[in-house]
């Protein structure tokens, strides 16, 4: 993909070379002069009227970042200036079509978690490349936090695992990878390259102020069948590579990511930063509880408590939640919903596993006799593991159309429709609730054969009943 040839700086861009040149000890001259451009073209990338110039080459705005970036070592500053810091558009889009959904969802309410992109900042200032790998439980956030750095760092080149869409294997992921890649640096004749050249070169690409990030979410669900580097990930990375992960936490024999012994390697743990998640969890709470759809029936849920105040609210449910963000998105919808209109505060399940089983239980799922037909239902769903349609769960479940979408409606807050399908489909909104379906104590509960489901699918599957 080729690049304009001029760009125009933003406002707040302009703002920020406003506020930063002088900081590097430079003035309008001397920039200019180092940065081999006009005193005009310096004027117009600081918001000073001026008719003779409306857009700069690339170069220009490069010279300008690397001159600023000097300047700030020269005078140990702590700071860094990139191209994109200046022109909105520097990069060509870059997020695939496959991904837009999951990151506009994950970043739609978001709150803190400085803590972590601090860490990650550090990171790539200390080293020449490395991977840093984010831990955390399921539902604490780890989606998320890949998703706002791709938001927040044009440039950022990103995969999603997704086990439900089968967007989890090393075939699917390179293709995406590649694609991004060729879209970024206008690569040529790489169709045949592995993950190692791909990198080697885009770096042979970079400037002097960029870096290349490569952000991987949800190791843990990848699909490889093979015994090396999980998604074949290299032992190395040239300079200037930096590759970003998020995963549940593992056992050794899990980790699958042998590297180089000069290759830089890090891990922050989510569960070791109980205070500040805490405080990204009560910010959380308020940020949602401001929601038009949900500010209401809140602050009414909060009043029928009697003697109640917001900030004992938002104390409680921080606490119940045990610092779980997927907890408080269930939880506050479901209290703004009417789940728990009969329900006092100390009454509200606590932890994420909890919910669910609150849940299952206020869905009737544990009622005598056994509903065994929506149970079924929800196993068939758990057993495909893809998203599937309205029609396709009919047939796999052999059960009617009504119950399914009976089934359909009232898990509607743990499924994510999708509607780029037609007919549409649908999947579990978070694995966590894959995870307690499986669990033996709900699966002896509910009186279901794991095994007996799965052979079901697979003889269905066998039989050529597609998704």
């Amino acid at each position: 993909m080729n690049k304009p040839e001029k760009v125009q700086a933003s406002e707040a861009g302009k703002a920020k070379l406003k506020e930063v040149y002088k900081k590097a000890s430079f003035t309008i001259e001397t920039l200019a002069t180092t940065a081999n451009a006009s005193q005009d073209q310096i004027k117009y990338l600081i918001g000073q009227n001026t008719q003779k110039v409306k857009a700069v080459d690339r170069y220009i705005i490069e010279n300008v970042v690397n001159a600023i970036n000097a300047g700030f070592k020269k005078n140990d500053i702590d700071e860094k200036l990139t191209p994109s810091d200046i022109v909105d558009d520097w990069y060509p889009p870059l997020i695939p079509t496959e991904f837009t959904t999951v990151i506009a969802d994950k970043t739609q309410i978001f709150c803190g978690r400085k803590f972590v992109f601090d860490a990650i900042t550090e990171f790539i200032k200390d080293n020449k490349s490395g991977y840093f790998t984010i831990l955390g439980d399921a539902g604490m956030g780890k989606s998320a936090i890949s998703a706002k750095y791709i938001v927040d760092n044009p440039g950022t080149i990103c995969f999603f695992n997704i086990r439900a869409e089968g967007r989890n294997r090393p075939d699917v992921f390179l293709r995406l990878i590649r694609q991004q890649l060729v879209n970024r640096f206008d690569l040529q004749n790489v169709e045949n390259d592995d993950l190692s050249t791909l990198l080697i070169k885009a770096s042979q690409q970079l400037s002097n102020s960029e870096n290349l990030v490569i952000v991987i979410d949800a190791l843990d669900e990848v699909d490889q069948e093979d015994n090396g580097n999980l998604l074949n990930l290299p032992m190395y990375l040239p300079e200037k590579v930096y590759l970003i992960f998020t995963r549940r936490p593992y056992n050794l024999d899990d980790k699958r990511l042998t590297l180089s012994p000069d290759t830089k390697y890090q891990e922050l743990d989510l569960r070791e930063y109980q205070d500040k998640s805490n405080n990204d969890v009560k910010a959380y709470i308020k940020e949602f509880m401001d929601l038009q759809e949900y500010k209401a029936r809140l602050e009414n849920w909060i009043i029928q408590q009697r003697n109640l105040s917001v900030d004992e609210f938002i104390k409680t449910i921080a606490a119940k939640s045990e610092n779980n963000f997927m907890y408080l998105r269930y939880v506050l919808e479901a209290i703004a919903e009417g789940f728990y209109k009969d329900e006092k505060l100390e009454q509200l399940p606590a932890g994420l596993q909890g919910y669910y089983e609150s849940h299952w239980r206020i869905m009737g799922m544990t009622a005598r006799p056994l509903p065994k037909d929506k149970i079924k239902i929800i196993y068939v769903m758990c057993a495909l593991e893809s998203a599937v349609s309205r029609e396709m769960i009919v047939k796999y479940s052999q059960e009617d159309d009504l119950t399914v979408q009976e089934v359909l409606k009232g898990w509607t807050q743990f499924l994510q429709k999708q509607e780029t399908y037609q007919p549409a489909r649908y999947r579990f909104y978070h694995e966590s609730f894959r995870d307690f379906l499986q669990r033996q104590e709900i699966v002896e509960a509910a009186g279901v054969s794991l095994p007996q489901i799965s052979a079901e699918v697979a003889k269905n599957m066998a039989e050529g009943l597609i998704l």
